[in-house]
């Protein structure tokens, strides 16, 4: 059993990671730091920021502010417009002034700062939209394989296990 996995634990493992990457669709969530640079402050247009964004569910809202003097509340449509803090629907402050927010719902969700801030510009509204499916393949043209098709299933997956196991051959030899 030693020998098994001397011969083919690392090399096979690492064939197997790199025939997944290659092969799996890139799904990844990302995480936003809202304002960018500038963060959660003051003299930010953050309905700028947002524009041309696509905030999808799974991905973060990361806020970066002076947490003595700032926080991140979520409230509806009508007190975000009025920036009114008195009944938020979530207080996201943790007091570190780092505070992390997941988007898990598909709707529009409304951040503000409470402490008078969101009359000077401190909210954001984020709309928050289904995770767009993996592109499709195109369709294949003809019966026939083509030498691309070829090459990847019946070349590439044989010559990469190969590479593996010449490359765990020369490794035992040292």
């Amino acid at each position: 059993m030693e020998g098994f996995r001397r011969s083919f634990g690392f090399p096979a493992l690492a064939a197997v990671l790199i025939f997944a990457a290659i092969m799996l669709p890139e799904v990844a969530a990302v995480r936003y730091i809202v304002g960018a640079n500038m963060g959660w402050t003051t003299n930010v247009n953050y309905t700028i920021w947002a524009q041309g964004k696509h905030f999808y569910n799974g991905d973060w809202l990361f806020f970066v502010y002076d947490r003595n003097q700032m926080n991140v509340l979520e409230v509806n449509q009508t007190n975000y417009e009025s920036c009114n803090t008195d009944h938020p629907l979530h207080n996201w402050t943790t007091g570190a002034g780092r505070d992390v927010v997941p988007l898990n719902m598909t709707k529009t969700r409304y951040f503000v700062s409470g402490k008078g801030f969101c009359y000077g510009g401190m909210k954001v509204a984020i709309h928050t939209e289904k995770t767009p499916p993996p592109p499709s393949s195109s369709p294949i043209r003809s019966s026939s394989p083509t030498l691309l098709s070829n090459f990847r299933s019946h070349l590439f997956v044989p010559a990469l296990f190969a590479v593996a196991a010449a490359w765990d051959s020369f490794l035992l030899l040292l």
